[in-house]
């Protein structure tokens, strides 16, 4: 794999503190981009940690991705501290799992806020420094989800399908300025991330039965399988790729 293939790009990426979310930021980074990471979850400093202890770089904002205040403010630091902003990674999310009749109007809420959201203020308070930047793209992330999910996830399918919607509107609308909007899709990835859904699955066991029985390379995706779907869409190597919902989940779908 040829390196730096973001050398000196401007990044901000949100919800860093593990699993995709770190993979990425620290794929971007060995990369030669500069990240800026907002999360709400504090230990995203160690994130940051890692990856400047390897030489690369990056900051961190403590964010609420929910509020517009707190992303505005994300952006306004980003612009200051890199100099301006080339790309915008929207990662952070959250998942809840429950019958719909058990599901809280708070879980509802709480999908709709921090995952679909998250997007909108991104490119509100983002879009105005892209349109001055080089090369300019957003990478939303989605999931297999939003196009159909498993029984108790129906708040985060909804969600999800919400950013895919979004993403393909926003391609069209900010296109003609050079602006590409994509988004990623994966689907059974092995992290924390998917505790609850399995959780009402059954466990791991019920799980491990799924995939075998519904994904034909017979295994679950990794974290910097997707980190590489991200930095592919934030890179120039998809130049001409836009309105994309990209699909990883080893043939499942």
């Amino acid at each position: 794999m040829s390196a730096n293939r973001v050398q000196g790009r401007r990044v901000v990426l949100t919800g860093a503190a593990a699993n995709i979310g770190a993979a990425t930021a620290e794929l971007f980074a060995r990369e030669g981009a500069k990240v800026v990471i907002g999360d709400i979850d504090e230990s995203a400093r160690a994130t940051v940690d890692r990856i400047t202890g390897a030489g690369g770089q990056a900051w961190f904002v403590r964010t609420d991705v929910s509020k517009g205040d707190a992303m505005r403010a994300l952006f306004e630091f980003a612009a200051d501290t890199i100099g301006g902003i080339d790309a915008v990674i929207n990662n952070a999310g959250v998942q809840r799992s429950s019958p719909i009749t058990d599901m809280s109007e708070s879980d509802w809420d709480l999908h709709m806020t921090v995952n679909a959201r998250s997007c909108f203020l991104a490119a509100k308070y983002g879009v105005p420094y892209l349109r001055k930047g080089t090369a300019p793209a957003i990478v939303n992330m989605a999931s297999v989800g939003g196009f159909k999910a498993p029984a108790g996830l129906s708040g985060y399918s909804a969600s999800k399908g919400a950013i895919i919607a979004f993403t393909r509107t926003l391609a069209s609308e900010l296109g003609p300025e050079g602006i590409r909007v994509n988004c990623v899709a994966p689907g059974w990835v092995d992290t924390p991330f998917n505790n609850p859904i399995v959780s009402h699955m059954g466990g791991r066991s019920a799980q491990d039965e799924a995939v075998r029985a519904g994904v034909p390379l017979q295994r679950q995706g990794r974290s910097d399988e997707i980190a590489e779907a991200f930095l592919y869409l934030a890179s120039e190597a998809s130049s001409f790729v836009t309105g994309h919902a990209l699909v990883i989940d080893g043939g499942a779908s």
